[in-house]
């Protein structure tokens, strides 16, 4: 490995000007995309290459004119007509393409990196971290403060109807998704380090991705590099002992707390399959809220926006209209269509945390059926046995399930596979209908036996669930 033209953060910040043309290797990613637009937005010139071109991303970037190469067209002489070139966190460190892109002499960087030293570090930047939540939070708060008539630039790692994944806004504002995982081969401390962040929401702190953390302490110390220097809001779910393990490591003495265990809430008051009403306090004022949003982990992190809104000076009556009405990601939650009657969701929760949340809001959102719970055990911390017995109670509220058989072993060093048949035959014996699905037919075979108009099908993947969602299927149901 060879870093002699790995740009550090402060010498592309001074180069920002110089700097012209810009090409993102292996743009196709959700969070590469997304970055190569707000540069190009900046003003930059930006191309990109990949593998591979998948919508909703390739149409994405087509639609932005951004030109795109097929990796296997792409040249060193081609390369070394750039400025800077953006990596991929999915090049491997060992791979042919590493050792290309640092032979070139051209200054090279991770898009985290790019995006903090070439567009956000003269902004408001609020960065939306956690285990959970990420997504969805940062798509409510730009929603939410485009109703309160701001004109908010916004970084989501999802699909998002009607609207591109990234935006530059006016300034005032910048909501960004911020993960704890790493940059890139030669960068391997957490994105969010690199955003230039001013404030931040902390949804979740909880054990996740084993193929790079080996404890919740190494994800804290992560946090701690940034959180003591955060000057603005830190709005914080004190639910999590992790959470307060960091407030309490890190000295911190500005931390806006909020939880359902917490005094200041939220406290839900009434939740039906229409919405919620809730109230939380601040500031020791009572203030109380509708929304068409179910679920508490979306009552919790619609609150998170709130508190920060409140920080930020903004009235209790503007808030109030401005979350009347609000939209979800693609894959939270998402009704994909029907099938023999029954809706058919599609979401993202891998974590048994995030598991147990989601079957919870189905369930209040549709309490007259059973809820079929297909489970994709798709990242590697989630294919190894680190969840085991948390997976198992996660699941335990569904009135069926199918868990599907991983199409490869953890990468988890160190630890063993996920034993997904004993959580199924576990289940059986306490009286739930649970099944193994080897394969898409086995699927579907359950679908075929077991759904009706009395069930929902509810889809926990952040994969292709067998390869579901691009089969037949999917007709069948749209």
């Amino acid at each position: 490995m060879n870093l002699d033209n790995k740009i550090s953060w402060e010498e592309l910040k001074s180069k920002s000007t110089s700097i012209k043309k810009i090409f993102f290797y292996r743009v196709c990613g959700t969070g590469m995309g997304a970055a190569a637009c707000l540069l190009k937005e900046k003003g930059y010139e930006v191309e990109g290459g990949d593998n591979n071109f998948y919508p909703p991303m390739s149409t994405y970037l087509e639609s932005t004119k951004i030109p795109l190469y097929q990796l296997d067209e792409i040249t060193p002489d081609f390369l070394k007509q750039f400025d800077l070139i953006v990596v991929g966190n999915v090049v491997p460190g060992s791979s042919d393409q590493a050792r290309m892109i640092e032979s070139l002499d051209v200054p090279f960087c991770s898009f985290p990196q790019a995006l903090g030293s070439l567009v956000l570090n003269d902004i408001n930047v609020v960065g939306l971290a956690g285990t959970h939540g990420k997504t969805t939070t940062t798509y409510f708060a730009t929603q939410v403060f485009e109703k309160l008539g701001e004109a908010p630039g916004y970084f989501i790692g999802g699909v998002v109807n009607g609207r591109a994944s990234s935006k530059l806004g006016e300034g005032k504002y910048f909501f960004i998704e911020s993960d704890e995982y790493d940059s890139a081969y030669f960068e391997k401390i957490s994105k969010f380090r690199l955003y230039s962040l001013k404030n931040m929401i902390l949804t979740s702190l909880e054990f996740d991705h084993a193929d790079i953390f080996d404890s919740i302490e190494d994800i804290k110390n992560e946090f701690k590099q940034v959180v003591p220097n955060i000057k603005g809001s830190l709005i914080f779910n004190g639910d999590y002992s992790a959470i307060n393990e960091l407030i309490e490591e890190s000295e911190l003495d500005n931390v806006v707390l909020y939880g359902l265990d917490q005094k200041f809430g939220p406290k839900i008051l009434d939740e039906n399959d229409k919405g919620t009403r809730f109230e939380i306090i601040y500031k020791n004022e009572t203030f109380e809220f509708s929304t068409n949003l179910i679920g508490k982990h979306n009552i919790l992190n619609l609150t998170s926006v709130l508190l920060y809104a409140l920080e930020e000076g903004f009235s209790y009556e503007s808030l109030t209209q401005s979350i009347l009405e609000l939209e979800m990601v693609k894959r939270r939650q998402e009704v994909r269509g029907f099938y023999k009657g029954a809706p058919v969701i599609d979401d993202f929760a891998h974590h048994p945390r995030a598991v147990e949340l989601t079957i919870d809001s189905i369930k209040t959102k549709y309490p007259n059926k059973e809820i079929l719970v297909v489970m994709e055990p798709n990242s590697a911390t989630a294919r190894s046995s680190i969840f085991q017995n948390e997976f198992e109670q996660a699941l335990e509220d569904s009135d069926y399930l199918v868990f599907t058989k991983p199409n490869r072993p953890t990468s988890v060093k160190g630890c063993g596979n996920l034993d997904y048949e004993k959580i199924v035959s576990s289940l059986n014996e306490k009286g739930r209908k649970a099944f193994v699905a080897n394969d898409l037919n086995d699927l579907l075979t359950v679908f075929n036996e077991h759904v009706d108009e009395n069930k929902v099908i509810l889809v926990l993947s952040n994969g292709t669930c067998l390869g579901l969602w691009e089969s037949e299927f999917v007709k069948e149901i749209s």
